[in-house]
């Protein structure tokens, strides 16, 4: 070879080695900047294409009632699902031996966990997804079962079921959520910021059959979950309560019943029964009308009733006495109304105290007339009267008070028996508790507090200021006139509990229908017991009973079923005393 021609091969070698050279310090570079540089940076792209964010739901908190007893709690139920695509037969150890169960076998198991026709369920089996679903909603136990069997493509989704574990008890307090845990009425809505926690966040890697990659899952947002709401009532006493109204509206035909019970000393309330009552686990099964929490959000006029309440203002403001004595016939003409007392009789000379034995219309018209209106309108206002209960329960109703200076002559009157307004049952008895109290009102509580897992209160309703509606001789002389009542007047005895002296006032008002009252009433008794040291004030009303349909006696027997109950229940010390005498007339 010639010299020319070693120098050309010798110039092609250095170009080619200054090329490889620099082929090979690019490639170095870029393996530097892919492994070294960039790393972290490619490594999270490949893991965000690998990787699936899922929500962490926050488990919803319980409602328990005075004794920490649970009235909705949340449970967690299963949907099982398969991957078709990875669908093959499964090893398993049978008595120490390393056995093949085929497709079939473990298909018949399954069927037989999840209650399925085997037929129906194996075609499920073949295909290239990777998904079907096979059973929707298992309990924990069948869960549980399935996932004992270590079949690899199978896998669940759990999801939240609220379960209210006593039916129908305080179920129209507690409201009820949706299939979706949406709180749609009730307690469940009301105090939804403090059931339902906050949802977390995890992301978790996928192999190439989409199936989760185990131990691969980080949280990347905590849950919080939710806290318990704990209310005042006595699941015990409410269920107690709900037999007793349930056969009462069946025995009387009645539209529907209701009874609240609140402790005199701090308005807590006790129970809030009604009849019918929703089960929250089905609350479809009843009209939406008898879904709500007719105490609270239902106003009826509270007829005879309302008569202790003004006797208590005629007192409190010098206008009478419990011997104040009166001549009160069997009916007055208001204006052009007459009103009437509710059967004919001669010309009767009555105390106060003989006006609330007999319930009389006329007497009750002849002691308060001297009131000024504004007088008995601000007192009415005081016990609570045309404006919610500070329970602030959702849909509460505020009755109707209308100003006294829109009143007309007859409802001037009529005021002073308990018609042309109207009240909630809570609203009538904490103005039976401010009576049972010397007068004065506790505002009356259903919740506690939003408490923590431990049992802390995180959060509870602002104490609110009490109110002395009355003076306290005022209130002590209607309580003593009240005991009256139960001990002399027929629909009073049939209220009295062995054992116990006990106060109360029947009522029996008629229902409008339009513009004018027709054939139906709302019968109720309001009292409190014992008398000497009221420990419970409790109010029970009977809406259009047809079966004894104009007498307050319709509620007269179920009121003192449940004050038995309630005053036994709570071992409240039976009275030792007895009442003074007190004339009816002069």
């Amino acid at each position: 070879m010639t010299k020319t021609g070693t120098a050309g091969l010798s110039r092609r070698l250095r170009v080619l080695l200054t090329a490889s050279t620099i082929l090979i310090i690019v490639f170095l570079i870029r393996l530097i900047d892919f492994q070294v540089v960039r790393a972290g940076e490619i490594s999270q792209q490949s893991y965000d294409n690998r990787a699936v964010s899922r929500t962490i739901e926050a488990a919803r908190g319980d409602i328990l009632d005075s004794h920490g007893n649970v009235l909705a709690t949340t449970v967690y139920r299963f949907d099982i699902n398969a991957a078709p695509a990875i669908v093959r037969p499964v090893e398993r150890m049978v008595n120490g031996v390393s056995q093949i169960q085929s497709v079939e076998s473990v298909a018949a198991e399954l069927a037989q966990l999840l209650d399925e026709d085997l037929a129906a369920l194996l075609p499920k089996l073949t295909g290239s997804s990777n998904y079907v679903s096979l059973k929707k909603r298992v309990d924990a136990d069948t869960h549980r079962r399935v996932m004992d069997l270590g079949i690899p493509w199978i896998f669940a989704d759990s999801h939240q079921s609220r379960l209210y574990p006593n039916g129908a008890v305080a179920g129209n307090l507690l409201g009820f959520v949706d299939v979706e845990g949406v709180a749609l009425a009730g307690i469940e809505r009301q105090y939804n910021s403090c059931l339902a926690g906050t949802d977390g966040q995890e992301r978790f890697e996928t192999g190439v059959d989409g199936i989760r990659i185990p131990a691969t899952a980080v949280v990347t947002q905590e849950v919080q979950h939710g806290h318990d709401v704990i209310l005042t009532i006595d699941s015990g006493l409410q269920y107690q309560a709900q037999q007793v109204l349930a056969a009462e509206v069946e025995r009387l035909n009645a539209e529907w019943a209701a009874a609240v019970v609140i402790e005199v000393k701090t308005g807590k309330i006790v129970l809030a029964a009604e009849a019918p009552s929703v089960d929250p686990n089905d609350p479809a099964k009843l009209e939406p009308a008898d879904r709500g929490a007719r105490v609270f959000q239902f106003a009826y006029e509270p007829g005879s009733t309302m008569k202790a309440l003004t006797a208590a203002t005629a007192i409190d403001g010098g206008y009478a006495s419990m011997s104040t004595g009166i001549t009160a016939t069997d009916s007055l003409q208001v204006f052009d109304a007459t009103i009437s007392d509710f059967s004919p009789h001669k010309p009767q000379r009555l105390t106060l105290a003989g006006v609330l034995i007999n319930s009389s219309n006329v007497g009750m018209i002849k002691i308060a007339e001297n009131i000024p209106a504004s007088t008995r309108f601000e007192a009415m206002q005081r016990f609570g009267f045309g404006k919610p209960s500070e329970v602030g329960f959702e849909g509460e109703t505020f009755g109707v008070l209308s100003d006294y200076k829109e009143w007309d002559g007859v409802s001037n009157f009529t005021t002073m028996f308990g018609q042309a307004l109207s009240v909630s049952p809570v609203q009538m008895t904490s103005a039976y508790q401010a009576l049972a109290n010397g007068g004065l009102r506790q505002p009356p509580v259903l919740v506690e507090g939003c408490a923590n897992k431990n049992g802390g209160i995180v959060s509870a309703p602002p104490a609110l200021p009490t109110t002395q509606v009355v003076s306290e001789q005022a209130a002590r002389d209607v309580v003593l006139m009240l005991e009256k009542v139960v001990e002399e007047s027929g629909g009073g005895r049939l209220t009295a509990v062995p054992g116990y002296r006990s106060a109360g006032k029947t009522g029996t008002a008629e229902i409008k229908e339009g513009s004018a009252y027709g054939d139906y009433f709302a019968t109720s008794f309001f009292g409190m017991a014992p008398v000497e040291n009221p420990q419970y004030a409790i109010g029970l009303v009977i809406y259009k009973p047809t079966q004894i349909w104009t007498s307050s006696r319709a509620a007269v027997e179920p009121y003192q079923k449940i004050l038995s109950q309630v005053l036994i229940a709570n071992r409240v010390t039976p009275s030792t005393t007895s009442s003074d005498p007190i004339p009816a007339n002069w």
